[in-house]
């Protein structure tokens, strides 16, 4: 159709009068814009507040991080080199130590494995591994699967969450994403998503990469995602995994496990008031040891914490149990 000069001048009133309704006239700015290559993971949106004439901000719903906060000398997260903690509900930060640094997630990677193959799977569906779950690195935690074998998503992520399995990680990337590297772009494009700006990963396990890195607070956006989901809050509540998959020839092969995570196995105690509803360990060479919660309080409020690169195990369990205590005060 052509336009005529009438037409065109009403169209562009049209557009004019749509652009100046969606940016307002308060004269609010944004201290950040977004950048997929910003230092910060989730910016500091119309943070003095929303007018009626603005659009609701990004992290309108989530705990945003812009300082360091940690004014409580009972924390001591000396040999730890990034840790947070927050109030779910209240959007609240408790505790923030170095909330926006790079560091290797080890398996704590797994929590966006799980997430993406949630979304994009169903937990009854068979998986059947191929070689790409013949990982060789020393050290790297392994459930033993072979070429062949088959098993559901559901015992995947079981296998994948306690037990922290890299072979079954690697199975259900491939399975899910069609190959390990499709879904690995699925992981960063869902990490984009969420607002996980200073993410990157090279792999669905968390063996070290230079490649692959996150945050502590990139972590809190994606584990805030995974917890939405029923299944994956119910894997991470439990102490102990037995269940039978089966090889190429239909064999019958069983496993079975505890948790990794020690709060939950009473190896280590929580602070009076405050119960680990479970999480997601990870520990390599170049990660330290790592730890990501979701915790209640004594009312049933939520709580997610993340300490990385702790020195020692023992280390890490007890600054995270200081770190819990804020939930307290």
């Amino acid at each position: 159709m052509k336009c005529t000069s009438k037409k065109r001048m009403i169209l562009a009133w049209i557009l004019f009068s749509a652009v100046f309704s969606l940016a307002g006239c308060s004269g609010t700015s944004f201290d950040m814009p977004y950048s997929v290559d910003s230092q910060v993971s989730s910016f500091n949106v119309l943070a003095g507040g929303q007018s009626a004439q603005t659009a609701a901000s990004f992290a309108e719903d989530l705990c945003v991080v812009t300082e360091d906060i940690t004014d409580d000398a009972s924390v001591d997260m000396s040999q730890a080199q990034a840790a947070v903690l927050f109030d779910v509900n209240n959007k609240e930060v408790l505790y923030a130590k170095n909330a926006h640094e790079r560091l290797y997630p080890a398996s704590l990677t797994k929590v966006m494995t799980a997430l993406v193959a949630l979304q994009n799977g169903s937990l009854d569906q068979v998986l059947t591994a191929s070689s790409a779950v013949n990982i060789t690195e020393s050290g790297a935690q392994l459930c033993g699967v072979e070429s062949g074998d088959t098993m559901t998503l559901d015992q995947a992520l079981h296998i994948l969450l306690m037990y922290s399995a890299n072979d079954v990680a690697m199975m259900i990337a491939e399975n899910i994403g069609g190959s390990v590297e499709r879904f690995v772009e699925m992981m960063n494009e869902e990490a984009l998503r969420l607002g996980a700006t200073n993410t990157q990963f090279a792999n669905p396990h968390g063996l070290s990469d230079d490649s692959h890195y996150t945050t502590a607070y990139d972590l809190y956006l994606i584990f805030n995602e995974a917890v939405k989901y029923e299944s994956f809050n119910e894997i991470i509540h439990m102490t102990s995994y037995q269940t039978v998959y089966y090889d190429q020839e239909g064999e019958a092969k069983e496993i079975s496990f505890e948790t990794s995570n020690l709060f939950l196995r009473g190896t280590y105690q929580t602070p009076a008031n405050v119960t680990v509803i479970g999480g997601k360990t990870g520990t390599t060479n170049a990660a330290g040891h790592c730890l990501i919660l979701l915790s209640r309080d004594v009312n049933g409020a939520p709580y997610i914490s993340v300490i990385l690169r702790a020195q020692a195990r023992d280390v890490l369990y007890a600054q995270m149990a200081d770190l819990l205590d804020e939930i307290n005060k």
